[in-house]
């Protein structure tokens, strides 16, 4: 996949900085539709499902819980996860790690920057054209699972902590992944094996979001409307400002993370393996005109040699819905188009 890459562009928490916040956002950078969409107001009470990972877990709960989980995929494609066993100390070290590297000085941040026809490093993603729009963040992105995935000279060494932390964390949750996994793989009535398959050994690749605050918050993205392309998402909101955004019924509704909660959803992957009965969901990511957002997603896909197509024991009886590729393209096709939606998904279907 080292022959994706995203062009180059202006970092913008330098951009916002140089500007005071900038009064005048730069025209690649105004979004008409950010203004002009629905959100769901506060009154609507709209609120992701919450499900306790302690009560999947205990013989005398987990059938309710389950159930939760199975209604949470099929009818949100998000929910909350509570009660995780991801100890607390590592989270919040994982935190302190991110807000340090972002608060270096330019030219520090820049010796880790993305490598031309490279995903990885400090930079953006899915710039595909010199005049297309432009999202208002600056991100890190690395392939952190399995281990000869990783490209670790694009890992920042400072903070002095940095890479040691991001090996934990990444260990950390893809074991949460692996388990939650499983249990859908049971919702879905599938043998456990069938799913293990194509997730030994699987790809985990880490997101770090960095939202500068904006004067004229109101009139750009900081995340570009999307669905993942993976399996299972996993993302930790690193401070206090909310930004993240799900489609709910042709609204925007905003997501209030949980104190130590991860805000979990479900990826392409898993809307094609299961032929559709669970559903990838459209989301954005907002900004603040006071304080910069930071968050951290984890993304969690089958293994490089897993083929991508909707799995035979959940299509008997039912039309295909999806075609099958490589992973390897499946991936190539993702990260060389633009964001837009689920356009990309709709590439996929055999019926639009």
């Amino acid at each position: 996949m080292e022959s994706v890459g995203s062009l180059p562009v202006a970092k913008v928490q330098a951009l916002a900085a140089a500007s005071n916040g900038l009064n005048e956002v730069p025209p690649r950078y105004l979004r008409p539709e950010a203004e002009a969409d629905p959100v769901a107001r506060d009154g609507d009470s709209l609120e992701i499902p919450v499900i306790d990972m302690s009560r999947l877990l205990q013989s005398e709960s987990s059938r309710d819980e389950s159930t939760k989980l199975n209604l949470a995929c099929e009818q949100w494609g998000f929910f909350q996860l509570i009660n995780h066993n991801i100890p607390n100390e590592l989270i919040e070290r994982m935190k302190v790690v991110i807000e340090e590297f972002f608060k270096l000085p330019l030219e520090v941040k820049e010796q880790f920057a993305q490598l031309p026809g490279s995903l990885e490093g400090y930079g953006q993603l899915f710039v595909i054209s010199k005049d297309q729009k432009l999202d208002w963040a600056d991100i890190l992105y690395f392939n952190t699972q399995p281990l000869n995935q990783r490209n670790t000279r694009l890992w920042p060494t400072q903070p002095p902590t940095f890479r040691a932390t991001l090996d934990e964390y990444s260990q950390e949750l893809n074991k949460t992944a692996d388990c939650l996994l499983g249990l859908i793989a049971k919702n879905l009535g599938l043998n456990s094996e069938i799913l293990t398959d194509k997730t030994k050994e699987g790809i985990q690749s880490v997101r770090i979001n960095y939202y500068p605050p904006c004067l004229q918050a109101d009139k750009v993205l900081g995340f570009s409307p999307h669905s993942d392309a993976d399996l299972l998402t996993l993302v930790l909101q690193v401070n206090q400002v909310q930004g993240l955004q799900i489609k709910n019924n042709g609204k925007w509704v905003p997501v209030k993370p949980l104190p130590g909660a991860f805000i979990v959803n479900v990826g392409d992957v898993f809307e094609i393996f299961s032929n559709g009965r669970y559903k990838s969901i459209e989301h954005r990511a907002v900004v603040s005109t006071e304080k910069e957002r930071l968050s951290v997603a984890a993304f969690h896909s089958p293994n490089i040699d897993a083929m991508i197509g909707p799995l035979p024991e959940l299509v008997r009886g039912s039309e295909l819905n999806y075609m099958t590729v490589d992973h390897e393209n499946f991936m190539k096709l993702f990260f060389s188009a633009r964001l837009d939606g689920k356009s990309f998904l709709d590439r996929m279907k055999l019926r639009k």
